[in-house]
């Protein structure tokens, strides 16, 4: 069974929560303040991680920051901030995605399988050899999942991986901010655009030589997003 941390000082949000996903199968296990839910986080496994942002003692944001060090699970960050600000700024921090409430519950759980599924499929993968792309400078090695820039080793999270991967496998193909979210965040619903802008500009920052400039992912205004070869 699947362990699911919740993080969240709103009693009644954290029981709901608890409840739905305890009926999807999974353990649930309820923090309500930062400084508990950092300790719990970082000391112990989970298969993924629900973090309200505005909480008593430590917030969510850095309890974010500071999973994303350790481990590689994802993050779910929930907020009642509509804010494009606060989604850029987790989203920066490793979160893979953010939610605002008031929030479906089935829409929550839905995410959450998701997020898991994609986790565990990339996990379960059972290559034998490595299989590398390699573009001009940029050497990308799948199996790894580990990117080098000019022989110079780049640290990305999961999502930005998988969405730099999936750019240069289809080079000269302009795909919109949707049809990369579908793809990437495996799910059959309208996404958060800040969440894709977000993400390539920290995949930008890492392996763009000059990011006002970009040599690999190019920026089609009023379209999305197409990877030059």
């Amino acid at each position: 069974m699947e362990k699911i941390l919740i993080v969240e000082d709103e009693a009644e949000i954290a029981e709901l929560e608890k409840d739905y996903l305890e009926l999807s199968g999974f353990s649930v296990t309820i923090e309500n303040n930062g400084d508990d839910g950092l300790k719990r986080a970082t000391e112990e496994d989970f298969a993924l991680y629900i973090l309200d942002i505005m909480l008593p003692g430590t917030d969510g944001f850095e309890i974010c920051e500071k999973i994303r060090a350790v481990k590689n699970r994802p993050i779910l960050l929930v907020s009642a901030k509509k804010d494009d600000i606060d989604k850029i700024r987790g989203l920066g921090l490793g979160a893979d995605d953010y939610i605002t409430k008031p929030f479906s519950p089935s829409e929550l759980v839905a995410r959450v399988k998701a997020h898991i599924s994609s986790y565990e499929r990339i996990a379960s993968n059972p290559e034998v050899a490595n299989d590398v792309v390699e573009i001009r400078a940029l050497k990308i090695d799948k199996t790894a999942r580990r990117v080098w820039m000019n022989d110079e080793e780049k640290t990305l999270t999961m999502k930005e991986f998988d969405l730099l991967t999936f750019l240069a496998e289809h080079p000269n193909r302009v795909f919109s901010k949707e049809e990369l979210f579908s793809q990437i965040w495996d799910m059959a619903m309208v996404g958060d655009i800040a969440t894709v802008t977000v993400h390539i500009k920290k995949i930008r920052e890492k392996i763009e030589p000059n990011k006002s400039n970009p040599q690999y992912i190019e920026t089609i205004w009023g379209v999305g997003y197409r990877f030059k070869v």
